[in-house]
C-alpha cells in the first residue's frame, strides 16, 4: 500500500503519541508500505514553528529532510500538476496545506493518513 502521512499522523509517529491509532502504526511499521511525506508537510511545520504554534520542533523544522529519510519514508516533491489541482479543488476547505495533501493523494494514488474527515469529501482513501 501507498501512504501519505498528513503533518499530525507524522508528528504522533514521531512522538510516539498514543492518539495515533494502533490500526496506523502498524501500516506504518510495515516495511512492505511505501509511506510518502510531503513537502508540504515540512512547509508546515517550519511555519508553525516560525510562528510558535510548534514551539518545540526547533531540530525537526531545521532537519526535516534527514528526519523522514531516517524514518524509512520517502520525500514526495510538489510538482506543478499538484498546484494546479489544489489551487481547483472545489469546496469551501481553504487549509493550503491539506489542499495540497488532497491534491497529491488524488494525483499519485496514496491513501491518506489523517484524522481529518474532510478529507473524504474529496474521494481520496483515508486511513485512520
Amino acid at each position: 500500500m501507498r501512504l501519505l502521512l498528513d503533518t499530525h499522523a507524522l508528528l504522533w509517529w514521531l512522538a510516539g503519541d498514543k492518539r495515533l491509532p494502533r490500526k496506523v502504526r502498524v501500516a506504518l511499521a510495515d516495511d512492505s508500505n511505501e509511506v510518502l511525506v510531503s513537502a508540504a508537510s515540512a512547509w508546515e511545520v517550519s511555519t508553525k514553528h516560525r510562528l510558535g504554534k510548534l514551539p518545540n520542533i526547533g531540530p525537526l523544522a531545521n532537519a526535516f529532510a534527514r528526519e523522514v529519510v531516517q524514518q524509512g519514508f520517502r520525500p514526495l516533491d510538489i510538482t506543478i500538476d499538484h498546484a494546479q489541482r489544489a489551487g481547483s479543488l472545489s469546496g469551501p476547505h481553504a487549509d493550503p496545506f491539506d489542499r495540497m495533501l488532497i491534491a497529491q493523494s488524488q494525483a499519485e494514488n496514496l491513501a491518506l493518513v489523517s484524522n481529518e474527515a474532510v478529507f473524504d469529501n474529496y474521494g481520496v482513501t483515508r486511513i485512520w
